[in-house]
């Protein structure tokens, strides 16, 4: 059987390692992968749509793909180490970063983004990402997640309901977007994969 066919993540049908495989080459092809993530979750967080009523960046997007594809440890180390660049400095966030980005009132999406990509990473490990509406439950439960996760730390800021109001109701159209985008992406990515791998 080819990798494609028994790897329950994308980038294990992609890239994978042999068994008997050194440390060195598993933790050279771990490093390459999460350092690979953080700068396309970098990258998204600097590029904003316009969109009504707010514009859109692709921050979500990155992240439920990446568990997406990385599966649920790896996702969510990836997004766990996204979140210790941000906090020594290096401008990774959409506002650059710093230690008192992972405090300020958006520090609980930021903190979501870790729940998000594991989870979406286990369902996928589970066999969610091969058909267009598993992997769209599994990307809308994920960015639920981080909706969930941002909107409870905010509420303590601004209240419950104030909290929606800046927090969620405006980000909503983007996130359908993102969702639908996400959940054509992987399907596909999954076919291109099988013929590269015949």
């Amino acid at each position: 059987m080819s990798s494609s066919e028994t790897s329950s993540t994308l980038i294990g049908a992609l890239w994978s390692v042999d068994v008997d495989a050194s440390r060195l080459e598993k933790f050279f092809r771990i490093a390459v992968l999460a350092f690979a993530g953080t700068a396309l979750l970098a990258i998204s967080a600097q590029i904003s749509v316009p969109m009504w009523p707010v514009p859109m960046t692709m921050q979500t997007f990155a992240v439920v793909l990446i568990g997406a594809a990385y599966g649920w440890r790896l996702g969510g180390a990836t997004v766990a180490l996204y979140l210790a660049e941000g906090a020594m400095g290096l401008p990774v966030f959409s506002n650059g970063g710093s230690l008192a980005s992972l405090a300020g009132p958006t520090a609980g999406y930021l903190f979501a983004f870790v729940a998000a990509a594991a989870l979406v990473g286990a369902l996928v490990e589970k066999g969610w990402g091969r058909s267009l509406f598993k992997t769209s439950l599994a990307m809308t439960i994920g960015t639920a997640v981080i909706f969930a996760g941002g909107l409870a730390w905010l509420s303590t800021f601004t209240g419950v309901e104030k909290a929606l109001v800046v927090g969620m109701y405006p980000f909503l159209v983007g996130a359908v977007v993102k969702i639908a985008l996400a959940a054509a992406v992987l399907p596909m990515a999954w076919k291109l994969v099988g013929k590269i791998r015949k």
